[in-house]
């Protein structure tokens, strides 16, 4: 058998389909159990976090194991396979321990150095456990990393290159300031009452806000966090008097009208602010400026028919929008957008995109040398559409003319998203999410002592393989010394057979001389072979064994059952 895993994260996919793919809880644990059920795994594990879906799997055949769980992968996302697969990455044993070894020291991780991903791997491991899905080679795998990672933050800097998420979020609504100053006093949301959202509240307090405001599904859990913040509200750590309450969901929009900071991580599988309510909550908030409220397809509304018409020649504004899918009494008002653009498309599927091409071409243009590029924009999605299948949902449309100072700051950590993209066109509204995060973080400097964790990380990789391949040849060198074991009592029960008067004595001695005799002529052999095979190309050296020794297939396989049994529940615990 040997380690596999099949994946996609920020890397190797757009934060579009990294959302849709993303797997709640049920669907993981489904994952799971479809995946041990699978001809070609005998053990899985799922890492899923905001920005990374790994399953990894200990399968007897590498085409198949590939093929098997990328199928599972796509169906328990519900991206389809072929969409999927341009994205998805597969490493194959070393490549494997490797790569599992630099997601646990944060070389992977969207803000390079992150600690998070030891807890996520952590509890990846043991939902593995729980559902008895990690055998031996799954379990020495993620103890290993989690030893790896610990020792990478402790031996080396690391810390200093790498942030949580939320801080590097946090900075990112600083707009590159001290967070402490920007955030102090004032009024923050946290929606949700998870690890995540557990930090950002934490962080919060610690940068000196006035008031956090937890809101979550489950009101123990809001209650519990809101404790734990008032208590540490003493702490030096703590910049001021800090008010920590606890609020349930459906009182989000009307906290919403207060709030200065909106940090929210949830498992929800939909919105949890929408456009419409986001407007709302800044309606009045922001001086001279008429706040758009989002329309059809999350994109906020309402330009004026003179604002269409100072876009469109005058002869055609009372029919501009014939074959066109778009509303455009649905589109942006802010001078800039333009309904040829690519964000107007954003979400489009494919017939509608292939009409709204249709209609640019047919339909009058400004005489700029701007709208010819967008048409030409538009011509090439059309070409593109038919392998993406849809057009993303973009962060950011054409740039567009300064506004006014944001009042409400809006930080979206969750996968999928919990807050609507189009707020970050609303007036006075600043979101930065996980593909805003994943763009800033692109650019960020890599400090000096992240080649020492690669260092790190390439030692343990190679100290693990030779510990896997060596524990292969185990239950052979156990099969023989058993088999000799049981020489030796046949070759004494014929001795007694001859010699029926010997007496104890004598008996115990011809016995401990004959033992003897094996174990030194076995040792030299089998410590060779130990060392033989725990190096690269080694495994043939179990085979190499049980011929020359004509070893019982079955009674090797009897052993290496048996180690399993015991280290997965030495490893699992009470079930």
């Amino acid at each position: 058998m040997s380690l596999l895993v099949v994946g996609l994260s920020h890397r190797s996919a757009p934060v579009s389909v990294l959302e849709r793919a993303a797997l709640n809880a049920d669907a993981q644990i489904k994952l799971l159990q479809d995946t041990v059920a699978a001809e070609p795994a005998a053990e899985a594990a799922v890492l899923a976090t905001c920005n990374r879906i790994e399953l990894y799997a200990d399968v007897d055949k590498f085409h198949a194991g590939v093929a098997e769980l990328s199928t599972l992968l796509a169906q328990h996302s519900g991206v389809g396979l072929e969409e999927l697969t341009p994205y998805l990455y597969v490493h194959y044993e070393d490549r494997a321990v490797h790569h599992l070894f630099s997601v646990a020291c944060g070389l992977d991780s969207m803000v390079v150095g992150e600690g998070q991903i030891l807890g996520q791997i952590k509890d990846s491991l043991a939902k593995a456990q729980d559902l008895h899905t990690a055998g031996r080679l799954l379990n020495d795998l993620f103890q290993q990393a989690l030893r790896v990672g610990k020792r990478a933050h402790s031996e080396t800097g690391i810390d200093r290159a790498g942030q949580s998420l939320v801080t590097f979020g946090l900075e990112q609504l600083a707009s590159g300031g001290e967070v402490a100053d920007w955030a102090r006093g004032k009024t923050a949301l946290v929606i949700g009452a998870g690890s995540m959202s557990s930090l950002a509240a934490a962080t919060l307090v610690r940068a000196g806000v006035g008031e956090v405001v937890v809101a979550n599904r489950t009101a123990e859990r809001a209650s519990r966090l809101v404790e734990i913040l008032n208590e540490g509200a003493s702490s030096d750590l703590v910049v001021g008097d800090v008010l920590a309450r606890a609020v349930p969901m459906d009182a989000v929009p009307g906290e919403l009208t207060r709030a200065d900071v909106v940090v929210s991580c949830t498992g929800a599988t939909g919105l949890v602010l929408t456009g419409e309510a986001v407007a709302a909550a800044v309606g009045g908030r922001v001086p001279d400026v008429e706040v758009a409220r989002p329309g059809a397809g999350g994109v906020p509304s309402a330009p004026t028919r003179a604002v269409q018409a100072a876009r469109l020649p005058a002869d055609q504004t009372g029919s501009a929008d014939e074959n066109c899918p778009l509303d455009l009494n649905a589109v942006q008002a802010t001078p800039g957008f333009s309904v040829l653009g690519e964000a107007a498309v954003a979400g489009m599927g494919a017939a509608e995109l292939e009409q709204h091409a249709a209609w640019v071409d047919n339909a009058p243009r400004p005489q700029t040398s701007v709208a010819v590029d967008e048409a030409g924009a538009i011509a090439a999605l059309v070409a593109t559409v038919a392998t993406v299948g849809r057009i993303p949902e973009r962060r950011r449309p054409e740039p567009i003319a300064a506004g006014p100072q944001p009042v409400l700051f809006l930080l979206d950590l969750a996968m999928p998203r919990d807050i609507d993209a189009a707020v970050h066109r609303i007036a006075g509204v600043r979101l930065v999410d996980i593909e805003s995060l994943a763009e800033a973080s692109a650019d960020a400097p890599m400090a000096a002592d992240v080649d020492q964790v690669r260092r790190i990380v390439a030692d343990e990789v190679a100290a693990f393989g030779a510990a896997l391949r060596a524990a292969h040849i185990t239950p052979t060198v156990v099969a023989l010394r058993t088999m000799a074991a049981d020489v030796v009592a046949g070759e004494m029960a014929r001795l007694e057979g001859r010699l029926p008067g010997l007496d104890d004595k004598h008996r115990s001695e011809i016995t401990q001389t004959v033992k003897r005799v094996v174990d030194k002529l076995l040792h030299a052999p089998t410590v060779r072979v130990k060392q033989l095979a725990a190096e690269p190309g080694g495994a043939g050296y179990a085979d190499a064994l049980r011929t020359l020794f004509d070893l019982d297939p079955e009674t090797v396989a009897a052993v290496s059952r048996a180690e399993d049994s015991n280290t997965n529940e030495k490893d699992r615990g009470p079930a």
